[in-house]
């Protein structure tokens, strides 16, 4: 794609030109941190009780489940990495992980691809502190890679987990990211191999106690996991849900489907959820000012986040919520959310819908910063350019029209925004078309074009000439 081949209609669509307005003009520039300062959020912040955890009964093991789980996929770094490669910053692993455990969280759900393949062994030296009774421990085969297709590199990354977390057993197994690339992908990964027959034995023999499947994309690869139920007895199934995915997954992202219609499926057959993404990576926390207001004024004593958190945790088919939690205010606000749980009620509920129609009308890039789709071949800090354009863009503060009165400062904010947050020779225009990111993402972003996207709009930002409605 060159540099020339940017549609006029795709560049309005993305960096839009409609309800960004409406947002824009009640909502303001906000500090560097998002559209939420998360310094005012969290300055109050009380120590959340011991005991109070609420919990649900797993109906297979009949085992208490913390209804908050901590996600290991977003761990704090040790400053100073090179080269795109960061380094776990494994003191305060070890200082959440005991908070967490202190405070009643026991549901601990990691990869073999999350944090550049080093989160299991992370995990695994926090945990093994503690009595193994006190932890529930959940992994994935995570066999993205076609060359771990056979069934003897998927039985290997199977045991280098249980090897990498110290355990002799995994209490929560996942198939990860069952939908992605379709039928044709997922027969490859798990069937004409051999390894689900394989992992099924595992459960029979007690080295596997619940055998799942996290689900993302093309929804016939569920519907088909869904006609097999009664032949491989899902113990629990992972899915994304939120007040936003529950009934516009399909708005934000053409090739997502309702969390509504999922979860329903799943209680059809008594099946528990574990819930991912309940901030859709950040996107409803870091939401437009004006919104942020709507939440305050309707309870000031709760955080933006909380909202989210309870909506995933009301259902009663919801086993655990999983939060990717780096810091120790992240933890404690959600810990909170939790102990005990205050169920939403039906108004509640139509609150937040009606906050998912404002959110959906300015559309953002629906990227949930997973770094699945990392390390680039070329360098490219693909999540931290999606992340730095959606903060600006819910801000209200993407400079689009040279005559708007804040166009000058926006631009400003804009570019030196960018190099703050992404390094140069790491940026969009380095991008070369590759390809190689997009079959990873679990939301099916259309990633080279995106990036194409913004190097073109950074360009004429530098140009001082962004496209705008009365532009041919």
């Amino acid at each position: 794609m060159s540099k020339t081949d940017i549609s006029r209609r795709k560049f309005l669509k993305l960096f839009g030109a409609g309800s960004l307005a409406t947002a824009a003009a009640v909502s303001g520039c906000q500090k560097s941190g998002g559209s939420l300062d998360t310094a005012d959020e969290y300055k109050n912040q009380v120590e959340p009780p011991k005991g109070k955890m609420t919990f649900r009964t797993d109906p297979h093991t009949k085992k208490q489940v913390s209804l908050l789980g901590y996600g290991m996929m977003r761990l704090p770094n040790l400053p100073g990495g090179k080269d795109g490669k960061e380094t776990i910053d494994q003191e305060m692993v070890n200082r959440l992980v005991d908070y967490a455990i202190e405070h009643g969280v026991n549901y601990f759900d990691t990869s073999p691809a999350y944090c550049q393949g080093h989160s299991e062994e992370s995990t695994g030296i926090a945990l093994h502190r503690h009595p193994r009774e006190k932890y529930l421990v959940a992994t994935k085969l995570s066999n993205f890679d076609p060359s771990n297709w056979n069934l003897p590199s998927s039985k290997e990354m199977y045991l280098n987990s249980m090897k990498a977390l110290q355990v002799d057993y995994i209490d929560y197994y996942l198939l990860h990211a069952v939908g992605m690339g379709g039928m044709e992908n997922f027969n490859a990964r798990f069937v004409n191999n051999g390894i689900m027959d394989y992992l099924v034995a595992e459960r029979e023999a007690g080295r596997i106690k619940n055998l799942g499947f996290s689900f993302h994309g093309d929804v016939e690869a569920f519907d088909f996991l869904m006609t097999q139920h009664d032949k491989y007895k899902w113990d629990f199934v992972q899915i994304e849900l939120n007040y936003l995915d529950w009934d516009f997954a399909d708005e934000i992202n053409e090739t997502n489907t309702d969390a509504s219609y999922l979860y329903a499926e799943l209680q059809k057959r008594n099946i528990p959820a574990v819930v991912m993404e309940p901030l859709l990576g950040g996107r409803l926390f870091n939401i437009p000012q004006y919104l942020i207001k709507r939440m305050k004024q309707r309870d000031p004593g709760k955080s933006v986040a909380s909202w989210a958190f309870r909506y995933a945790g009301t259902p009663e088919g919801v086993l655990t919520v999983l939060s990717g939690m780096t810091y120790m205010e992240h933890l404690k606000d959600n810990l909170m959310s939790y102990s005990p749980l205050e169920p939403l009620t039906e108004d509640d509920n139509k609150f937040l819908y009606d906050i998912a129609k404002e959110i959906v009308g300015v559309a953002t890039i629906p990227c949930n910063d997973c770094k699945y789709c990392m390390p680039c071949p070329y360098g490219i800090d693909i999540p931290g350019i999606f992340v730095h354009y959606n903060k600006c863009k819910n801000e209200g503060t993407l400079p689009r029209d040279l005559m708007d009165e804040n166009y000058k400062r926006n631009r400003r904010i804009f570019l030196i925004g960018l190099d703050r947050a992404v390094p140069k020779m790491r940026q969009a225009n380095h991008c070369i078309q590759c390809g190689q990111c997009e079959p990873h993402c679990p939301q099916s972003i259309k990633i080279p074009r995106e990036l194409h996207m913004i190097d073109e709009y950074v360009e004429r930002l530098k140009q001082g000439k962004p496209l705008t409605d009365d532009e041919e």
